[in-house]
């Protein structure tokens, strides 16, 4: 008698059942590894750690001269004077931008020719030769006049005694930043849709209510982050200031490492680290205003330090009272 297929399988040759699944929430996801990032982030913590060993025990920078000089009154005179030029520069920049972006855009040919000529010659020449050339400036005229050209002079100045260091420095710098304001509000004003314009002038509104209340909220999105850019290299370029004899920071620590040349270093460390605070508030500054014109734009606004570092420690603690129970 032949027999059936599947016959001789027994009970005990059967396979075992299958052990029930634990529940997604008990499951731990296994994260993806990548040797790659750490690798890279193991080379760059040695090259961190030799730098920053190199700082603190080569005698060479003379920590004790940098606590010396961190605070004298020399020292914090020529910083207040670094800030008085940026600031007064940065105000004059500002305004003389603004006219010349919607001088640009306007539909007078006069106007736009004489705003991208001026962009143009001062993108063109370098920032050091326009303060050179407005330190010497009395030699090409003596006085300065309001009047007819060609005709009578109604009110006359003395350009000698007008043309101060200070006066000197902030025309200079607000000049050369004037040109690059200028094409930073323009490309700001650019980037608003053209559809915004269209909707402005279908409601009715002025032209001055429509560039105020539509038309600049969106534009400052666009010309916050680029003018700060701006301004951070404005704080920098008034080192330049030393050069029409007015002593900013960078002119005082020049002057002192002159008299104190064993101390030129630590000198150049003050000032390193003073231009590192003042660029590094200005871009908290930008964060904030930022963060201010992303109202309305995005659906979430990004976290401010403190969030993100809130938001981290509980994740942390997530983690580890996951640890803790598996």
């Amino acid at each position: 008698m032949s027999q059936l297929p599947g016959a001789a399988v027994s009970l005990a040759e059967a396979p075992p059942a299958a052990e029930p699944s634990k529940p997604l929430d008990a499951q731990r996801v296994q994260p993806l590894r990548r040797p790659g990032r750490w690798i890279a982030t193991a080379v760059v913590l040695v090259v961190v750690a030799q730098i920053a060993h190199g700082l603190a025990t080569n005698p060479f920078y003379q920590w004790d001269r940098f606590r010396y000089w961190f605070l004298r009154p020399t020292v914090l005179d020529g910083l207040l004077v670094t800030l008085e030029v940026a600031a007064l520069s940065a105000l004059l920049g500002l305004i003389g931008g603004v006219l010349l972006a919607l001088a640009r855009q306007s539909g007078s040919p006069v106007l736009r020719a004489v705003s991208w000529t001026y962009t143009w010659l001062f993108r063109s020449v370098p920032l050091i030769v326009v303060l050179i050339f407005l330190y010497n400036f009395s030699a090409l005229y003596k006085t300065l006049s309001l009047g007819i050209p060609f005709g009578p002079a109604f009110v006359s100045f003395d350009e000698s005694k007008l043309a101060t260091d200070m006066t000197v420095a902030v025309i200079g710098l607000g000049l050369n930043e004037a040109a690059y304001a200028a094409e930073v509000v323009r490309g700001g004003l650019l980037s608003v849709d053209q559809g915004q314009h269209e909707a402005a002038a279908a409601l009715g509104l002025p032209r001055a209510r429509q560039f105020t209340r539509i038309v600049l909220p969106q534009a400052l999105r666009s010309i916050t982050p680029n003018y700060v850019n701006q301004l951070i290299g404005l704080v920098k370029s008034t080192s330049l200031v030393f050069y029409v004899s007015l002593l900013d920071l960078f002119g005082s620590v020049q002057t002192m490492g002159s008299t104190y040349p064993g101390d030129i270093v630590p000198l150049l460390l003050v000032a390193t680290v003073w231009y590192l605070i003042l660029t590094s508030a200005v871009s908290v500054v930008q964060f904030y205003v930022e963060r201010y014109f992303a109202r309305g734009a995005t659906r979430t606004l990004p976290p401010t330090p403190l969030q993100k570092a809130r938001a981290g420690l509980t994740a942390f603690r997530a983690r580890l009272r996951r640890e803790a129970a598996v």
